[in-house]
């Protein structure tokens, strides 16, 4: 089976490729380069330089590599960006991937994997969150990726195409120790956490520490990234049965603290802490539910333990103390 993935130079698209050449699948990747790394491309991949907005380049791929399925991964995904430029979101995310449900749909392509956001949910009304959850998204971002799984929703009532929607939170850890995050500039808690624990920054800030938790702190799910693929990849052999929608977690929560605690444990290293300002929208506590996809697919994370996570992370980023620049 041919695979086109989107965004396959960047951090978790990337991990799906290696794992989607170790499985035996052919594999070509799209990716513009603005935030991925050419150096994390498999080598067996087929690797085309080139921008969803243009509609010719994708067509010429589609012909080019006639893929049996698509992996959508390229997308701004900033929550706090979304916030402060909407219309890169609402605009480029989604008319960028409609013009790859358009080519997809015109070139035949059968099967759809959407790489989507528990941010679907705002501030959920139950948590764990599970996919029946009520969308209210939480931001232009949210949003964009809803319009994506509302087009493919049609695409599979008209009988075009099947799809999968994979919502999941933290991505985090590393797949080995040459395959990691490296994004510019860094938002993420755990690669900030590691940063510190290089002398690479001074400390890093608690945004509140009034939450209702055990310990103050916003509690979030973490999942390892090489269970995020494992997770497109079983999607990706289901869909011979039918259209799906999965959310994705570890099914329990870290604090920031926690987090904090258990890089200082793993690494060794004081990693200075200082409590500042809430930040608008962070909810207290988000946990995702994966009972469906374990159910209907089997699927359960193998890397579960937080200290596990960071861990890969670390060996990472003591190789790559800079990222793929090394």
């Amino acid at each position: 089976m041919n695979i086109l993935v989107t965004g396959g130079a960047g951090y978790i698209g990337s991990t799906c490729v290696h794992q989607l050449v170790k499985a035996g699948y052919d594999v070509v990747v799209l990716d513009n380069l603005s935030q991925g790394h050419r150096a994390a491309v498999h080598p067996a991949a087929a690797f085309v330089r080139g921008d969803l907005d243009d509609r010719a380049t994708i067509d010429d791929v589609m012909q080019a590599h006639r893929p049996d399925a698509v992996m959508h991964f390229a997308s701004h995904t900033l929550v706090g960006e979304s916030m402060e430029e909407p219309f890169l979101y609402l605009d480029r995310n989604v008319r960028c991937g409609l013009n790859l449900i358009r080519s997809a749909a015109a070139h035949n392509v059968e099967r759809f994997i959407l790489s989507s956001t528990a941010n679907l949910f705002g501030t959920p009304e139950q948590v764990p969150i599970d996919a029946s959850e009520r969308i209210d998204p939480g931001s232009p971002y949210g949003e964009s990726k809803f319009i994506l799984e509302r087009i493919l929703h049609w695409m599979d009532a008209l009988d075009t195409m099947r799809f999968a929607a994979l919502r999941y939170f933290n991505a985090a850890g590393a797949a080995h120790e040459d395959l990691g995050e490296d994004h510019d500039p860094e938002t993420h808690l755990i690669p900030i956490v590691l940063e510190v624990a290089l002398g690479q920054r001074d400390g890093l800030s608690i945004f509140g520490d009034d939450y209702d938790t055990p310990d103050g702190t916003c509690v979030r799910d973490y999942i390892h990234v090489l269970d995020l693929a494992d997770a497109h990849i079983r999607a990706l052999e289901a869909l011979g049965d039918g259209s799906c929608t999965y959310n994705l977690g570890n099914g329990r929560g870290y604090s920031v603290r926690e987090v904090i605690e258990t890089a200082r444990a793993v690494t060794g290293r004081d990693i200075p802490a200082t409590v500042s300002d809430r930040r608008p929208g962070d909810p207290d506590t988000l946990i995702a539910s994966s009972d469906e996809i374990r159910d209907d697919l089997g699927w359960a994370p193998q890397y579960p333990a937080l200290e596990t996570i960071i861990e890969t992370a670390w060996q990472w980023h003591q190789k790559h103390p800079h990222g793929y620049d090394d």
